[in-house]
């Protein structure tokens, strides 16, 4: 039977005409009527091995391609379902279809992307090089069998580590939170060798990949790359002023000093009611980002040596990027919808932990709680060697009503609660940062630069500081007026509880002032 194809099941190529079909590709190929069953199962299957699958058409002769006349339909759609059969394990695809083609007709051949599992035909395992099918060197077919979940990195013995590098309080003390018995060590181990974290060798009990990352006194001794460089750039691109941590240990003590570093870095919209109470809210969803940091940690791809999770905040963009592309059948169209895990041993113990409240839900979350506070959608990228998630800080076009105004200061109308800093409207507040936009500040040493811009305000203390973030503690807020000390930004007077800060710019005036005070 000979049917056209609705329009998105055809290939770009086949959409535009038979003309466009002059050259091959890794995800395009042709084969005469007459191919051997061999030559169309060796294209399939390493197609199969590829991230985005392929289509072969087959019915075609040359480059540019030419309908054969000699086609027979119902025998050669036979032929490419008995060439998927040959692979080992059998590959399952959509059923070929005989598609209008010209003055002719020839078969489509859809290799879907991310295939769930490694495919091979008389025991070689093949790829795509252009338009080549080519053998999968050794690394490749290893990456590949873990990115599918065939062979698993995360239980597989941590090379030359031993019991006595795990940090036992902290395995201990885990155990004993999901119920397990820590009283001596055989059940403490087991307990583990049951979570994925220790495996029995040949050489007795010895931690897994999953074991070092989760509780390792040296997690990057054993697995260079296993960490979370952050960053928070001053413009819209990666530039020269940036402040920048490296986050290494435990996973569990990333995520927590991940979220330190959001909390430090990500900019607040404050707002000041007669009471000195605040309201604020972070110019992305902590949450949304919090829940991408844990995913980003739970799911990456840690066989790949070297390469860690960058976490970076641009001034009007957050990126993460994992090493390793989507695993099993996971693609960037189906992520908020299909559940495949990389690492299930390290996703389980963090669960356990409390990291991963809603298990398998954390891409809709994070497009609700953006959606919720009015910001555009997340944008989901597979690189080249990697998976990228990008937050954006502006509203979405179709953003919710504005929440309502909050209190106002005193002598100042209370504008919407997103066009406010310390009570003050959002062109004001951008007209006080314009001086110091390519100097990397977080927010509360924004917040003080505020401050001192509005009339009337000459002098900001600790104390007055301390009064706008009670949750910091005292060391965090020295040490931002000493590092805009640092910068030349502004200028300490006095000495201990009596000193007090002002602008850099206004030293000269200052100086006559105090004078003047001590005379």
């Amino acid at each position: 039977m000979t049917t056209t194809l609705p329009a998105d099941r055809l290939s770009p190529l086949l959409k535009l005409s038979l003309a466009a079909l002059t050259t091959r590709s890794a995800q395009l190929d042709w084969l005469p009527p007459t191919a051997d069953v061999s030559v169309i199962a060796a294209v399939l299957a390493a197609m199969a091995n590829t991230a985005h699958g392929g289509q072969l058409v087959l019915g075609l002769e040359g480059e540019p391609a030419v309908v054969d006349m000699r086609l027979d339909l119902t025998a050669m759609i036979d032929r490419a379902l008995h060439a998927a059969l040959m692979m080992q394990p059998p590959l399952l695809i959509p059923m070929p279809r005989g598609v209008s083609l010209g003055d002719g007709t020839v078969v489509l051949v859809d290799v879907p992307p991310a295939m769930p599992h490694v495919y091979a035909l008389d025991g070689r395992y093949l790829t795509r090089d252009g338009a080549r099918n080519v053998p999968l060197h050794p690394r490749e077919l290893r990456r590949l069998l873990i990115d599918r979940g065939e062979i698993s990195f995360e239980t597989e013995a941590a090379h030359d580590a031993l019991l006595t590098d795990l940090d036992w309080d902290k395995a201990r003390a885990y155990v004993a939170k999901v119920g397990g018995q820590t009283d001596s060590d055989a059940p403490l181990h087991a307990f583990l060798v049951r979570r994925g974290c220790l495996i029995e060798t040949q050489y007795g009990l010895r931690p897994t990949n999953a074991g070092v990352l989760l509780f390792g006194k040296e997690v990057q001794r054993w697995l260079r790359g296993a960490e979370i460089t952050a960053a928070r750039f001053a413009g819209e691109t990666m530039g020269d002023t940036f402040s920048r941590q490296d986050i290494g240990g435990g996973l569990p003590d990333q995520i927590r000093r991940a979220e330190t570093f959001l909390r430090d870095h990500l900019r607040r919209e404050l707002a000041l009611t007669d009471t000195m109470e605040r309201s604020e809210r972070y110019e992305y969803s902590l949450e949304a980002v919090r829940e991408l940091v844990v995913n980003a940690v739970a799911h990456r791809d840690y066989s790949i040596n070297g390469d860690g999770i960058r976490l970076f905040v641009f001034k009007d963009h957050l990126e993460i990027t994992s090493p390793g592309l989507l695993p099993g059948p996971v693609t960037v169209s189906n992520i908020a919808d299909e559940r495949f895990s990389r690492n299930p041993a390290i996703v389980q113990v963090l669960a356990d932990m409390g990291f991963i409240e809603r298990l398998g839900y954390g891409v809709n979350r994070v497009m609700e709680l953006m959606r919720h506070q009015g910001l555009r959608a997340p944008t989901f990228t597979e690189t080249g060697g990697g998976f990228q998630v990008v937050l954006y800080n502006q509203l979405a076009g179709d953003a919710p009503p504005p929440e309502p105004p909050l209190p106002a200061v005193e002598g100042i109308a209370p504008p919407q609660a997103t066009n406010i800093v310390l009570g003050i409207e959002l062109e004001a507040v951008q007209h006080a940062l314009a001086d110091f936009r390519d100097i990397t500040l977080n927010t509360r040493q924004e917040t003080v630069l505020v401050y001192l811009k509005q009339p009337g305000n000459s002098r900001i203390t600790n104390s007055d500081l301390q009064r706008l973030y009670p949750d910091s503690h005292a060391e965090t807020l020295r040490r931002d007026f000493s590092d805009l000390v640092n910068k030349q930004i502004l200028i300490k007077m006095g000495e201990k509880r009596g000193s007090y800060y002002l602008l850099k710019a206004s030293e000269a005036s200052t100086k006559s002032i105090y004078n003047d005070d001590k005379g």
